[in-house]
C-alpha cells in the first residue's frame, strides 16, 4: 500500500470504529426517535470510512473521489453526533471530523 495514505487509513479505521461503537450505543438509548439520525448516519459514515480504506488499500483510481464523498459524509454525520450529549456521540463526532479533515488532506 501507498505510505501516503497511512495517516488517512487510520483515521478511516477509527471512524469507522468510532461509528459502529455509536451505532450500538445509540440503539440502546431510550428515544430511538430522537436518536434515528445519528444512528442512519452512523451506518453511512461507517460504510463509507470502510470502502474509502479499501480503495486507498487496492490503488483504486477513484481514491480522491471516494475520499471527498467520505469526508462530506463524515462531516455530516459528525454535527449530527455532536448534537447529543452523550459520550458515545461526543467521541464518534470528534473521530468524524479528524476523519473529514484527514481525507481533504490526501486530496488536496
Amino acid at each position: 500500500m501507498n505510505q501516503k495514505y497511512e495517516e488517512c487509513l487510520k483515521a478511516c479505521l477509527e471512524c469507522l470504529e468510532a461509528c459502529n461503537s455509536c451505532f450500538a450505543a445509540c440503539l440502546n438509548e431510550e428515544d430511538l426517535k430522537m436518536m434515528a439520525d445519528c444512528i442512519r448516519l452512523d451506518r453511512e459514515c461507517a460504510d463509507i470510512c470502510a470502502f474509502a480504506a479499501q480503495a486507498m488499500t487496492r490503488n483504486s483510481p477513484f481514491t480522491n473521489q471516494i475520499l471527498e464523498l467520505c469526508a462530506a459524509v463524515c462531516e455530516r454525520c459528525g454535527e449530527e453526533c455532536a448534537k447529543h450529549d452523550h459520550d458515545h456521540c461526543q467521541r464518534c463526532a470528534e473521530s468524524c471530523r479528524k476523519c473529514a479533515e484527514a481525507c481533504r488532506q490526501m486530496v488536496a
